[in-house]
């Protein structure tokens, strides 16, 4: 089984379960929850809703990516966006959600994709899973949504931010095809955070949307995204560049603040 994140009720993360109880206790005091999972725990309990069973010979340390950020990534290119055959997508950021994404474009049968990262070592690991092409906005004396338009013939099918960076979701938004592109946002800005746009955008006929987790429901689309990994419809082993015990997880998390790993295997 395998447990995944989800808003409850109040659309708040208050760190209880739906009946706003918490099962554990340390010294007297109660712990809460993460997101109603605690997925740094060895075992827990969770609501039944935030459960799905899956395929029993999914390996549970590949599989345990499909618990939020890759089904993110990848749903909003083939569930969210739809992707149609042929067409070119831009995918504006390249951590474990942004590859993602990409896996999800080659597999909806884009025929270009476009990576945009200001770090271009992250370019070799973008063509592997499935970039055509990938551009630094720091090469350039221009902004980069002009830079796609021009490489593009007129802007991109579909836009896709995962960074969580305003200012890249308007130039994602413009670098869009003008009466008929669209753009997800997948990356999550700071609470604070607002955005503000040229209206035209969107009465040019424009899309911009968002997506949580990937547009899929939790307890029904899990599995069936596990079952299409035992199957070989997509291959993400690459996302997992380290393996840790639990007792190192310090260590993880420094290399991912140092940008050396894209996604990190805790094992107990």
């Amino acid at each position: 089984m395998i447990s995944f994140h989800f808003l409850n009720s109040l659309g708040k993360y208050n760190g209880v379960l739906l009946d706003n109880t918490t099962r554990f206790t340390c010294k007297g005091k109660p712990v809460h929850n993460f997101v109603t999972s605690s997925t740094f725990s060895e075992y827990t309990v969770v609501d039944e809703i935030a459960v799905a069973k899956i395929h029993q010979d999914a390996p549970l340390d590949k599989v345990c990516l499909i618990g939020c950020g890759f089904s993110t990534g990848y749903g909003s290119a083939v569930n969210t966006a739809k992707v149609k055959p042929g067409s070119t997508c831009a995918v504006f950021g390249l951590g474990g959600v942004g590859l993602s994404v990409i896996i999800g474009c080659k597999v909806a049968g884009a025929s270009r994709i476009i990576a945009v990262d200001l770090n271009s070592d992250k370019f070799a690991k973008a063509k592997e899973f499935g970039a055509t092409e990938c551009i630094n906005p720091k090469d350039y004396d221009r902004p980069i949504d002009e830079v796609l338009t021009e490489m593009t013939e007129d802007g991109v099918d579909y836009a896709f931010e995962v960074i969580g960076n305003t200012g890249v979701m308007q130039s994602a938004f413009k670098s869009t095809h003008f009466g008929c592109g669209k753009t997800v946002i997948v990356g999550l800005a700071p609470s604070t955070a607002t955005i503000t746009f040229d209206p035209m955008l969107v009465l040019t006929g424009r899309v911009l949307t968002g997506a949580f987790f990937g547009g899929w429901k939790g307890k029904d689309d899990v599995p069936k995204i596990v079952s299409d990994y035992i199957n070989n419809k997509f291959e993400f082993d690459g996302l997992i560049t380290h393996r840790l015990p639990f007792e190192k997880i310090n260590e993880a998390f420094e290399l991912l603040r140092k940008g050396e790993s894209i996604r990190t295997v805790l094992s107990f």
